[in-house]
């Protein structure tokens, strides 16, 4: 059976990976867009007589979506509108498939799972890296390793900061910078590994020192002149470390960056075993700056040996996901899974946050403290200035 599809939301997304798969997978079909931006309606309506076909409905809003007439609504707006839109979706009892973010705090992921509930209807959601031939093959070394004790995980971009000066790079409507926008996926393709998904202590630490600069923008997105403007300067981060410790003990090291001094973009993941190590080292993404290839190697008692891995096109981990959504939509365990992973990563996501805010405001308060006493020395014993009244020493 073929399954009706809805999009919401004509970004890059949305045209670069959820229309291209979905046209192309023999079990879904779309049949309705939706998008509030009468130009991109305008656009995909005269595109849809070549490529998607003119029975395409082509709707300014979700509420022009009737309840039980499509099987999924792929959800692919701006990060802030992801829980709104997925509620009144889920209420009118349609099934949802979310990109991630899946939500910006605990709270929006209290009302999807109110919402869930209420409407009666699935929601599904989950990074596609899951999917990768490569994480696959690193999931299943990792039953090898025995117990895990330490994770390692990083997405590092030579360039690569997304709509810069959009709502990518808005705190306000993006919810984050790199560590919602990369560090997502990093939590994502390891938390199967993980027996304990809460964590007892998280320390982060945030910076900005290439958000603003156009010579790191991510140009292969060619979003940058798409959508209007929301300032010249963003105000979120383009870089976030954290250390987290699960309760059981297990050390996750994160690192997410949108640009760096590095000249290709990497990723790389490290579980480390009671029995052994394992070393993924790939690039996540559609960026063209990549390393090539994936390799995967197994260290143990002092000697390494790669893994094989099988190279595959970019993408493929996005048709991959599409061949496990039918399944997930026929399982009545698939209701309310998606926002139990959702919580754990977007509860990491704000304890780092807030280590991060913490530790600038400490910074601040001992620098406002260091300044306020050095002022208060000057006005007791004034420095001593060149000038003609100033001392100088015969």
């Amino acid at each position: 059976m073929t399954l009706r599809v809805a999009i919401v939301g004509l970004g890059w997304a949305a045209q670069s990976i959820w229309l291209p798969q979905l046209r192309q997978h023999p079990a879904f079909a779309v049949t309705a867009v939706v998008d509030p931006h009468p130009v991109a309606l305008a656009s995909f309506a005269r595109q849809g007589s070549e490529s998607q076909g003119s029975d395409i409905r082509v709707l300014a809003d979700v509420d022009e979506l009737p309840a039980g007439s499509v099987d999924l609504v792929v959800v692919a707006v701006p990060n802030h509108l992801h829980c709104a839109v997925g509620c009144r979706l889920l209420a009118k009892g349609l099934p949802v498939f979310l990109e991630k973010p899946v939500c910006l705090s605990s709270g929006e992921a209290d009302r999807l799972a109110a919402a869930e509930h209420s409407g009666g209807a699935v929601l599904l959601a989950g990074s596609a890296t899951r999917y990768r031939t490569d994480v696959r093959a690193l999931h299943s070394l990792a039953t090898t390793l025995g117990r895990i004790r330490h994770v390692e995980l990083a997405w590092v971009r030579a360039r690569g900061v997304p709509d810069a000066g959009g709502w990518f790079t808005r705190r306000r409507l993006a919810g984050g910078g790199a560590l919602v926008d990369l560090g997502w996926h990093l939590l994502d393709a390891v938390s199967p590994l993980l027996e304990s998904i809460t964590f007892d202590q998280v320390v982060g630490t945030v910076s900005a020192d290439f958000v603003d600069n156009p010579d790191c923008r991510a140009v292969w997105r060619q979003d940058h002149a798409a959508r209007p403007r929301c300032g010249d300067h963003g105000d979120v981060e383009d870089t976030a470390r954290g250390f987290l410790v699960t309760e059981d003990g297990v050390g996750v090291v994160l690192r997410a960056s949108w640009a760096s001094h590095e000249a290709r973009d990497v990723t790389m993941i490290k579980i480390e075993g009671t029995a052994g190590t394992a070393t993924l080292c790939c690039t996540f993404g559609f960026s063209p700056d990549r390393r090539r290839g994936s390799t995967l190697v197994h260290t143990r008692d002092g000697d390494s040996a790669p893994v094989a891995v099988t190279d595959e096109p970019i993408g493929t981990e996005y048709r991959r996901q599409l061949d496990h959504l039918s399944s997930l939509l026929a399982d009545p365990a698939s209701r309310g899974r998606a926002i139990q992973e959702a919580r754990w990563i977007i509860g990491a996501i704000e304890r780092v946050y807030e280590s991060a805010r913490l530790s600038g405001a400490r910074l601040r308060d001992e620098s406002a403290r260091l300044s306020g006493a050095r002022l208060r020395d000057e006005s007791v014993n004034p420095p001593c200035r060149q000038g003609a009244h100033s001392w100088k020493p015969s």
